[in-house]
């Protein structure tokens, strides 16, 4: 039985806790949150028997075999060091770390203290993304020559999600001295991964433009300005000679949280829709590139991420994933924010 101690405990903690409960050999033995009000709390909501409001005393304790860190993004190096230095293996949420330095030496920690370290970015559990792979591998679409790929939001437009000018729980998306990197840190590695990984090609140039636009009568929330980046358009040279754009937006009116991916090649193409859980994957191979028919294709259940953490904390082994997936990711990030200052394509 693999014990695992959940790291913090805002919203997306509360998605860990429930994923991990229903795992399969796998049971919430501790918390960590410096508010003892929301500590006692969560852990009264997942049953989770044991909380502390200090990591170190956690570590001292040491009666779990594997931490999820669901703390806020700048938290995550210097939390997630405490614990690969005591030889914890490690789930951390996206992104890995605030910037690709930071990230490539958690990446260099974790590899020689020999730990399981892996990153949750949860749409590899998508069927829809691994069979996607599995037709570009096959040769299905033949040589990749264009991808076309976008994650889109509507929350500063609706308020299904609630009202961000109200409410502060938003501001570390929307507010650069809060800590936020916009809609590109928050999901543009998302995307880019989804991209990527489905073609089955690495960036190695990118040209990137984003933007802050004003929000409300005077773009602010208890005196922080709301400066971070709401849209971006990437433009990408990929290793195996395809380019593409990848882009995303919190103004995409009509969408929620959408992911649209398609990937064109010389002998087919495929298509990717992800919107509220829902998942659609269609075809246009064969025959069918001469009558631009398109085929939706049947995707088995793949494994989720949380799930694949907890196989790889009992066989010792690193699944994708990883800490340096997500590091590689952070690299491009990085350059996305030097090309948008300088105007410059940049090499990866």
């Amino acid at each position: 039985m693999v014990r695992m101690l959940i790291l913090g405990t805002g919203n997306m903690a509360h998605r860990h806790a429930m994923e991990f409960a229903s795992t399969e050999g796998c049971t919430l033995t501790a918390a960590v949150e410096i508010m003892p009000d929301r500590l006692a709390t969560f852990c009264e909501m997942h049953s989770i028997p044991k909380g502390f409001t200090d990591l170190d005393e956690a570590i001292a304790w040491g009666e779990f075999d594997a931490a999820a860190n669901v703390t806020p993004d700048a938290v995550h190096y210097p939390t997630t060091m405490k614990l690969i230095e005591a030889g914890v293996p490690v789930f951390c949420e996206k992104p890995l770390a605030p910037t690709y330095p930071l990230a490539a030496a958690m990446t260099q920690a974790a590899g020689e203290k020999g730990v399981v370290a892996m990153v949750n970015l949860r749409y590899r559990g998508l069927p829809v993304m691994q069979k996607a792979r599995q037709l570009v591998e096959a040769g299905e679409l033949g040589v990749i020559r264009h991808v076309d790929a976008a994650y889109l939001q509507s929350w500063l437009v609706g308020s299904h999600w609630g009202d961000w000018q109200t409410e502060e729980r938003w501001l570390w998306r929307l507010s650069e001295a809060h800590g936020s990197k916009g809609v590109l840190g928050d999901v543009g590695i998302h995307i880019l991964d989804f991209a990527s990984f489905v073609a089955g090609q690495k960036p190695v140039s990118i040209n990137c433009r984003m933007k802050s636009f004003l929000k409300g009568e005077v773009g602010q929330i208890s005196g922080y300005d709301l400066d971070a980046n709401e849209s971006f358009v990437m433009s990408v040279g990929f290793d195996g000679g395809a380019i593409g754009t990848i882009h995303a937006s919190r103004w995409a009116t009509g969408y929620a949280n959408a992911q649209k991916v398609a990937i064109f090649g010389t002998k087919g193409a495929l298509e990717i829709e992800f919107e509220s859980e829902a998942q659609t994957l269609r075809l246009c191979a064969v025959d069918d590139v001469h009558t631009q028919t398109w085929r939706e294709v049947e995707c088995p259940p793949v494994q989720g991420t949380y799930q694949s953490f907890i196989e790889a904390v009992r066989t010792g082994e690193t699944l994708e994933p990883s800490f340096l997936r997500a590091t590689e990711l952070q690299h491009v990030l990085d350059l996305c924010f030097e090309s948008d200052r300088t105007g410059a394509t940049l090499a990866v």
